[in-house]
């Protein structure tokens, strides 16, 4: 790790709100020495250097001393930037655990920027991205789960991947993980005591103890809340990156109303004219708070002109991507040999699931209740028919597709899963050599051959909450944060 950038302490500032307009920008300083730098730069500097933490100052962001000639402590109308308010804190009783302070100043883009420039005159540093949260790990405020929560909060798109990121914040997936550990660390006592001492010593039976396991029952139990944690990241995964669902079908066949009736505004254009979308247009939604990347494509038919052609083309490639394509059949004209043709090629070179919707149920109700092995959903783009049994077809498909059929998806506060593919690699290494530890004690194999195992076990699980950690591995993981994180 560079020592001097996320190891320092000094004073950095950064926007913790985008500038634009807006209300009012926000921008978070922390370091030592950060209350007296500010106050260099602030009209009641006196105040500030006093204020008792947790308490906020009115007053002025000013230019420094030395550019106006004044001596410090209250000041006059002389180069004020902008009119704010301080929030003071005082360490430990931080987000960082350092002294810091938050400064609300005027919304807009100029007025953020003139009064973080005058703080770097102070002596403030550009933060580095995450490296707020860097130090709140630094200091024992946060875990590295409740770290890379916060990231996790900031990117959520759905409200149920906000529930999941607070579940985490909130310390549920440390708790688990240390109450695991706790397990494991107690077997491994015992084994090494029974290596350290001889049998007469600790008043063992060498029969009793010979291809024992210690708390053999409870590390079995143990690795099977590991194993359940690791596959958590299956729909945890889901509900971050989504998953892409592409609305396909024959031109007019009502895709472009079925897009606008579920991103529930008027993006695409709806035409009598077949061909009208010659190219993929695409939106988030949340369908029972499962995030989906909707994409509307060119109708499939043979092409009239080089347009058409190429949006096609990017269509069906779409399609290939897409976990989820759902096939819209006209109703009012039936399926058709084109439709059948489509169904057969598609189950033949992709794996995703095909949901066919049988649109204009208004005008004509299917004669069928499947084809091709596949179940027709009945819906009217028009009236929002339907709507509801496509969304719980949407939500049925992504769990058959992590196997997670039996899932919460609206999992409550308490429940604990993994957040990052990194703490999934973890528990599943740490899960690994639990259960070579019981396959070695199962075949009575020495305590000294199963111990480093359980030991390995205890270290993975010490990587994921921070106990056990590199310094280049930490600088790789908040440096993905945003600046002001």
């Amino acid at each position: 790790m560079r020592n001097e950038e996320y190891g320092r302490d000094s004073p950095i500032a950064a926007f913790a709100t985008i500038p634009g307009k807006s209300a009012i920008t926000l921008i978070r300083c922390s370091g030592k020495g950060s209350i007296e730098c500010a106050a260099d730069v602030f009209s009641a500097g006196k105040r500030l250097t006093q204020a008792e933490g947790n308490t906020i100052i009115h007053g002025w962001i000013v230019v420094p001393h030395e550019k106006l000639g004044m001596g410090s402590g209250e000041r006059g109308k002389e180069g004020r930037v902008d009119e704010v308010l301080v929030s003071v804190f005082r360490a430990p009783k931080s987000y960082t655990g350092e002294d810091g302070l938050d400064v609300c100043c005027h919304g807009g883009v100029t007025a953020g920027k003139a009064v973080l420039d005058t703080l770097k005159k102070s002596g403030f540093k550009d933060a580095l991205p995450g490296e707020f949260t860097f130090r709140a790990f630094m200091n024992g405020k946060l875990d590295l789960t409740r770290s890379e929560s916060v990231m996790e909060l900031v990117s959520a798109k759905t409200d149920t991947g906000r529930r999941h990121a607070i579940n985490r914040l909130s310390g549920v997936l440390e708790n688990e993980i240390n109450e695991i550990k706790k397990t494991i660390v107690e077997a491994l006592s015992e084994a090494e005591i029974f290596l350290d001492y001889s049998e007469d010593e600790i008043g063992a039976d060498p029969d009793e103890v010979a291809g024992k396991l210690p708390g053999q029952d409870k590390v079995k139990e143990t690795l099977t809340r590991l194993k359940k944690l690791a596959k958590s990241w299956q729909m945890e995964k889901i509900y971050q990156e989504g998953v892409l669902a592409v609305i396909a079908g024959r031109p007019n066949a009502g895709k472009s109303s079925l897009f606008n009736l579920l991103l529930k505004e008027e993006r695409s254009i709806v035409t009598d004219i077949p061909g009208t979308t010659r190219d993929w247009i695409e939106a988030w939604i949340s369908v029972e708070g499962i995030p989906a990347r909707l994409a509307d494509t060119a109708g499939l038919r043979e092409a009239r002109d080089l347009v058409e052609k190429i949006g096609v083309e990017r269509s069906r490639e779409l399609m290939e991507e897409a976990e989820i394509v759902l096939y819209i059949i006209d109703g009012e004209t039936g399926i058709n040999p084109e439709d059948t043709a489509f169904i057969n090629e598609y189950k033949q070179k992709t794996k995703g699931t095909l949901l066919l919707l049988w649109n204009k149920k208004d005008i004509a109700l299917p004669s069928q209740p499947e084809f091709g092995g596949n179940v027709l959903i009945s819906i009217s783009a028009k009236t929002g028919e339907g709507v509801a049994e496509l969304a719980k077809a949407i939500v049925t498909a992504v769990l058959k597709q992590t196997d997670g059929e039996n899932s919460d998806t609206n999992v409550t506060i308490g429940t604990a899963a993994v957040g990052t593919a990194r703490q999934k690699n973890l528990v599943e290494a740490s899960a690994a050599a639990l259960e070579e530890a019981l396959h070695l004690a199962a075949n009575d194999e020495p305590l000294d051959l199963i111990a480093p195992l359980l030991r390995d076990a205890v270290n993975s699980l010490g990587e994921i909450t921070g106990e056990v950690s590199t310094a280049d591995i930490l600088e790789e993981m908040f440096s993905r944060f945003c600046v002001g994180k």
